[in-house]
């Protein structure tokens, strides 16, 4: 039984539109198009409304959606199960990140992977929050995922680096350099604050320094707060690796007492990995461990 419909299902409910699931998915438009029409026909429901600015799921569709995103799962897993019994070093890994981690890791850990294993495909899935990152392992829409540590959820974990947090503050501030920063200016100093969600990390480093800061603007995208700070509109509070490569001219300063991130790798089940994710993170941890220390 052909799952391929399932898919394209997905993708266009995902998309919002056929012209962006097509463009996606490699297809024509007309294709999906028909693939969709042949659903709605097997199933005797309509699964979307069609209007001027795309299509959204009906109520049908709606309701019919976790148990097609469960087959399509099913059939992936199916067929990387058969892959790996077969020995092929084929396969498709999804992998859950976030910013940092996609932006400086990410590059050149799957350049070096596809030098070794150049038939293993990825999908990127990119989150802001810890718990979403978790979730996506959890229901299954993630092989894996980086993630602080420790998880919230009862995930297999491999711890791959200890972030040190850090003050930043524009080139020319007159406290630049300073080893520590004063914790007086944490308070008095414009305060650029990260929005995060659900995840508290430098809400937890200013409470155990026991710092209110003076918060001047909240962001919720990591490189307009480099930006900002690089160009004096206040000071903030960043982990060494989003710091990597900066395209602004910053000075990264030590906090008055050392913090860290555990940034890892985490999993459902350790013991029930596709080869080509456990092929993933026995890559990821090497090539961590060889160009960072824990």
């Amino acid at each position: 039984m052909s799952v391929t419909k399932y898919q394209v299902f997905l993708t266009v409910a995902a998309c919002g539109g056929f012209t962006r699931a097509a463009e996606e998915l490699h297809f024509t438009q007309s294709g999906v198009s028909h693939t969709v029409a042949a659903l709605e026909s097997e199933l005797g429901v309509p699964l979307f409304v069609r209007n001027r600015s795309g299509v959204t799921l009906t109520a049908d569709g709606r309701a019919l959606l976790p148990y097609i995103q469960a087959l399509w799962d099913d059939a992936r897993r199916l067929e990387q199960k058969a892959a790996d019994l077969r020995g092929l070093d084929t396969g498709l890994v999804r992998v859950a990140t976030f910013s940092s981690v996609s932006i400086q890791w990410l590059p050149y850990l799957l350049k070096s992977f596809r030098e070794v294993h150049p038939h293993i495909e990825f999908e990127l899935l990119p989150f802001v929050e810890n718990a979403e990152l978790e979730e996506a392992v959890l229901s299954g829409k993630a092989d894996c995922c980086f993630a602080s540590l420790p998880t919230i959820q009862p995930l297999d974990t491999w711890l791959l680096h200890r972030d040190q947090w850090r003050v930043i503050v524009s080139y020319g501030h007159p406290l630049a350099g300073r080893d520590p920063f004063p914790l007086e200016a944490l308070s008095t100093e414009p305060f650029i604050f990260l929005q995060e969600g659900d995840d508290y990390e430098i809400q937890a480093v200013l409470d155990s320094l026991q710092v209110r800061p003076n918060i001047q603007y909240i962001l919720r995208d990591d490189l307009s707060i480099l930006a900002m700070v690089s160009n004096g509109l206040g000071i903030s509070i960043m982990p060494e690796l989003e710091l990597e490569h900066c395209p602004y001219p910053l000075v990264a300063c030590p906090l008055p007492r050392s913090f860290y991130r555990n940034i890892g790798i985490a999993v459902k089940d350790k013991n029930a990995l596709s080869l080509s994710t456990r092929c993933f993170i026995d890559h990821t941890r090497h090539w961590v461990g060889t160009h960072y220390s824990k």
